[in-house]
């Protein structure tokens, strides 16, 4: 099959172990399968991305219309886009969007949750390897390994991931610690009882941040709990939801800024905004719909710090979208930086962009139809 090439903007990499001496160097072959090329790319950074995808860069086609197909090599169809600001708010508040994946680098997947397929012969070694399974009630959904690149990566969630949200764990050999940064908050999961959950990882040896109890100033109660590679999750005491892994907190140097920038470019709505003077940060919640029934961004401002160090634990959001070119212009359009150029992964038609938000924050966009079409 002819090459496709697509660009990549590496100029302001974040920080990470990609280019450490104990990583190998990863190289595609022709023989790779779709399943494995595709799980390259969900791995996110977890990969060195310079050699995910060719080097040199392909620029979007002019037109005159605002939408076109221009046949490119392999007889593979790429659309280009030329958007007005209109155009592209119209485009981001019809778009089919949803979150896809949270995903995130660990240090050692069988202590996470190997323990669905393999009893653990350290006895305290139990807790980390039920954690996401036993205490968090997640279940593995896919797991795969390649050992010829030398990783490993795991799909759990409360739900087929057709329609749920799911964390994606990576392992990449030898690599058994992660820095994660000041700027990554914390995991959200929606549960029924925050108390029994804080029991559970007690009595399996795990850690908990904070004890159950009700937000400052307000009634929801709620606990921080830390899982084996140091992510907190915070549980929040909700009633059913169908969709328990509910949130991801990140911190931000503008809030407005960044309220802006998700409103206009990624579609998402402003569900709630509040200031917390006497603590000194202000919190935004921005979403694609009811936070008691959807995944939500949680944006956090701490009063007076621009800057947050990432780390190279947390790596993306992964969400949908029915064009990966068009979404890439509003982007463009709307002050995100566009660090992958819309077009199809080399040697499979699933389309993705990928782009960088104001204040460096990775996230996906991957094509609708051939994310379903790779599940099946």
């Amino acid at each position: 099959m002819a090459s496709v090439s697509v660009a990549l903007n590496l100029s302001t990499p974040r920080p990470s172990l990609l280019h450490s001496p104990s990583l190998p160097s990863l190289k595609f072959s022709p023989v790779h399968n779709t399943s494995r090329r595709l799980a390259l790319f969900q791995l996110g950074i977890a990969l060195p991305q310079s050699q995910l995808f060719n080097a040199e860069a392909s620029k979007l086609f002019a037109a005159e219309e605002n939408t076109t197909k221009v046949a490119t090599a392999g007889n593979i169809t790429r659309e280009s886009t030329s958007f007005t600001e209109v155009d592209a708010m119209d485009w981001v508040k019809n778009d089919n969007r949803r979150v896809l994946h949270f995903v995130y680098n660990v240090g050692d997947l069988d202590k996470t949750i190997k323990y669905t397929y393999l009893i653990q012969q350290i006895a305290n070694c139990l807790m980390r390897c039920r954690f996401y399974t036993e205490c968090l009630g997640m279940k593995l959904l896919r797991k795969r390994d390649i050992p010829e690149d030398r990783y490993t990566n795991a799909f759990l969630g409360y739900g087929p991931e057709e329609s749920n949200v799911t964390v994606e764990l990576t392992y990449n050999y030898g690599v058994n610690k992660y820095d994660i940064g000041t700027g990554f908050g914390h995991f959200g999961i929606a549960i029924g009882d925050a108390a029994k959950t804080v029991d559970l990882v007690k009595a399996k040896g795990g850690k908990v941040v904070r004890e159950p109890g009700p937000v400052t100033n307000g009634s929801t109660v709620i606990a921080m709990i830390e899982d084996p590679n140091g992510y907190n999750f915070e549980l929040l005491e909700r009633g059913p939801t169908p969709e328990p892994l509910c949130q991801v907190m990140l911190r931000v140097g503008d809030l407005d800024r960044s309220i802006n920038f998700y409103k206009k470019a990624f579609g998402m709505e402003l569900l709630r905004k509040r200031d917390n003077p006497e603590y000194k940060y202000t919190n935004a919640i921005m979403g694609y719909g009811p936070e008691d029934k959807n995944a939500v961004l949680e944006l956090t401002y701490n009063y007076g710090v621009t800057e947050y160090d990432k780390g190279n634990g947390y790596t993306q959001i992964a969400l949908s979208t029915d064009n990966v070119y068009k979404s890439a212009e509003a982007i463009k359009l709307f002050g995100g930086k566009i660090i992958r150029e819309p077009g199809p992964l080399p040697g499979i038609n699933t389309k993705i962009t990928a782009c960088l938000d104001p204040d460096g924050w990775k996230l996906v966009f991957v094509d609708n139809k051939d994310f379903l079409r790779e599940l099946e």
